[in-house]
């Protein structure tokens, strides 16, 4: 089946008592436990609901086996942990997710886990891996200034010295970009953004294979990020359509970003499908669509001017809604590390985020222009 096709149809779980289309919501916390081949149990990640879920992600990944979560960055962690032990250590893109960054740096030397962040050059990737390397973990395209990384040949890299890859594939979407297909172990996504795509879950989910995800379901269960069965059952709903909004949000992302580098206003666009972005060779080898993120450095006005003149597009948290939103990194999603960090990164106080979202791209632009020139 196709993209679109298996959004629908897959992981849909069958009503024998009344045969509607939709999968029922089961609401039991308990169930009964004689004669069944397991313990049915919200915490034990394996409630009706999270099994249908899980199997549509599965198929829009191409991936055996997953789990959902109770946020992105409990995929995120537990996917990590339930591999990790005292003395490990794991090699990690410097240019990340705000939360998984501080993650990182607030509880793995706790564990006794050494870390080494590096630029999302392959070679510099290899060059980091060490002897007690488990782990290597990328974001692809990365947040907030949509670094693109070789996912094949960080896959091959993490294969060749015996370690596990890990991906966060948020931005990109199961629509834009397959991992597994090209090589990677562990998927994470936060559902919480293009997943439910209406800014109203909070969720997360790791995909991979069936052996893996019997590990890191063990370590969920200790952990006990689970989802509960009515976020389930959105998160399906929501899924229905994922592959319609990620079309419209590619289109509007590249309408946008072509209309912003033009303008005088504007020091630097970041978006993989603009020709002059550093990684768009790579993109366009191994993602489908560029997706709906892009980023801009402003020249003038200063931001919070800016942010107050949009009428339409609406400053907030989070990303990948149906409606478009803006925020500024160093105060919201990357706030949490260092202005020193920060600036290593190349993210300013002038860099904002841009989430774009399926309205009709004249009037982003419209709101985009009045905003900068007021």
């Amino acid at each position: 089946m196709q993209k679109n096709t298996r959004c629908v149809h897959s992981g849909t779980g069958k009503d024998p008592l009344t045969r509607g289309l939709n999968t029922p919501i089961f609401t039991s916390s308990s169930f009964e436990y004689l004669d069944t081949a397991e313990n049915v149990y919200p915490r034990y990640f394996n409630v009706p609901n999270q099994k249908s879920v899980v199997e549509k992600l599965c198929a829009l990944e191409n991936a055996e086996d997953g789990l959902l979560f109770s946020s992105g960055m409990a995929a995120i962690s537990t996917a990590m942990l339930a591999f990790l032990s005292s003395g490990d250590h794991v090699v990690l893109q410097k240019d990340i997710y705000g939360g998984t960054h501080h993650f990182v740096t607030a509880e793995f030397d706790r564990f006794g886990i050494e870390f080494t962040f590096v630029n999302n050059e392959a070679a510099d990737i290899e060059k980091a891996v060490q002897k007690n390397t488990k782990i290597i973990y990328i974001e692809t395209p990365s947040n907030p200034l949509l670094l693109v990384t070789d996912i094949a040949a960080t896959a091959q890299i993490a294969q060749d010295n015996n370690a596990l890859s890990v991906i966060d594939n948020t931005f990109a979407t199961p629509i834009n970009q397959n991992p597994m297909d090209l090589g990677i172990d562990i998927v994470t996504h936060s559902g919480t953004k293009y997943l439910g795509g209406h800014s109203d879950l909070c969720c997360g989910a790791v995909l991979t294979r069936r052996g893996l995800a019997g590990k890191i379901g063990a370590t969920a269960a200790n952990l006990g990020g689970s989802l509960n069965a009515m976020t389930c059952y959105l998160l399906e709903r929501s899924l229905k359509t994922l592959g319609l909004r990620v079309d419209k949000h590619n289109r509007n992302a590249q309408i946008i970003a072509e209309h912003l580098q033009k303008d005088a206003c504007i020091q630097k666009v970041y978006y993989p499908g603009l020709e002059n972005h550093p990684g768009h060779a790579t993109a366009k080898k191994q993602m489908r669509g560029f997706g709906g993120m892009l980023a801009f450095e402003l020249k003038s006005p200063a931001p919070d001017r800016f942010l107050k003149n949009l009428q339409v597009i609406t400053p907030a948290l989070s990303l990948g809604g149906v409606e478009t939103i803006i925020c500024s990194p160093a105060t919201t999603s990357h706030q949490k590390i260092t202005a020193a960090e920060r600036a290593e990164l190349g993210i300013t106080d002038n860099t904002l985020r841009l989430s774009v979202g399926i309205e009709d791209p004249e009037d982003l632009i419209a709101d985009i222009d009045r905003a900068l020139s007021n």
